[in-house]
């Protein structure tokens, strides 16, 4: 039982340093982040479209199999949209978290 005790004690005074209070990021963890966050929405973008195609060509398969069963496939309730391609991946330019750090620098009154 003491070496219960123990544990509790000793994750107790392990958990006020848990919730310490972490430092700011800096500009470039900001810039990576931002980075990587951009690169998730365009992988996604990228999935969206090859499901798109994925899913076009599916049809066109179904359409050309009724087809040669003698038998009508049914039109789409609406006509579908286009697939849209992402195109390349492009990063988020360093020059806007560069400006914005210049910004208050420039801004600061001189001393005489």
């Amino acid at each position: 039982m003491r070496i219960a005790h123990l544990v509790v004690l000793a994750g107790a005074l392990f958990a006020g340093a848990s919730l310490a209070k972490l430092p700011p990021l800096s500009d470039d963890a900001k810039a990576k982040a931002a980075e990587a966050a951009a690169k998730t929405a365009w992988n996604d973008k990228v999935a969206n479209f090859q499901l798109c195609k994925a899913q076009d060509k599916a049809a066109a398969n179904y359409r050309a199999t009724m087809k040669q069963a003698g038998k009508e496939a049914k039109a789409a309730a609406s006509a579908p949209a286009a697939c849209a391609d992402p195109g390349p991946f492009v990063a988020p330019t360093a020059a806007a978290p560069a400006a914005a750090a210049a910004l208050p620098a420039a801004s600061a009154p001189k001393k005489s």
